[in-house]
C-alpha cells in the first residue's frame, strides 16, 4: 500500500510543481501586457490553472504525505531530513498562497509588480524542489 501512496504522491507533486512553475511565468507576461484583452485572457488562464491544477495537487500531495508520514510516524519522527523537507514543503505551501494572493491582485488590476520582480519570484520553487529532492533522495542527515 506503501509504494501506492507514494506513487499517486509523486504524481501530485509533479502536477503542484507544473503549476507552481507555470503561473509566476503567467504573472510575468500579465506583469508585461499591454492592451486589455490580453490582460484579460491572462486571468483567465490564471484563475484556471490556480484553481484547476494547483489546488487539487497541492491537496492530494499534502493528504497523501501525511498519511504517508502518519503510518510510518515512528521511523520518520527521528530523521531530522524529515524535518528539514517537511520545513520546506511549509514554505513552499506558503508560496502557493502568496501566488493567490498576487492572483487576486491581478484579478482586481491591483497588481503593483514589474515583471522583474516576478521573474525573480519564479525562481523560489526551484530552490525549494532542488533542497526537497536533495533531501529526500540523499537523507544527509
Amino acid at each position: 500500500m506503501f509504494l501506492w501512496l507514494k506513487a499517486f504522491h509523486l504524481m501530485a507533486v509533479i502536477c503542484w510543481f507544473a503549476g507552481i512553475f507555470y503561473l509566476p511565468r503567467l504573472f510575468v507576461y500579465h506583469a508585461m501586457a499591454e492592451d486589455q484583452v490580453s490582460r484579460e485572457r491572462f486571468k483567465i488562464m490564471e484563475r484556471k490553472l490556480y484553481r484547476g491544477i494547483m489546488n487539487p495537487s497541492m491537496i492530494v500531495t499534502v493528504v497523501l504525505g501525511l498519511w504517508m508520514l502518519i503510518s510510518h510516524w515512528d521511523l520518520y519522527k527521528t530523521q531530522g531530513w524529515m524535518h528539514a523537507k517537511l520545513a520546506l514543503v511549509i514554505l513552499l505551501i506558503g508560496y502557493h498562497h502568496m501566488c493567490l494572493a498576487h492572483l487576486k491582485k491581478f484579478a482586481a488590476d491591483a497588481n503593483t509588480k514589474s515583471h522583474r520582480f516576478f521573474r525573480v519570484f519564479n525562481e523560489i520553487p526551484v530552490l525549494l524542489l532542488v533542497g526537497i529532492v536533495i533531501l529526500v533522495v540523499v537523507k544527509p542527515f
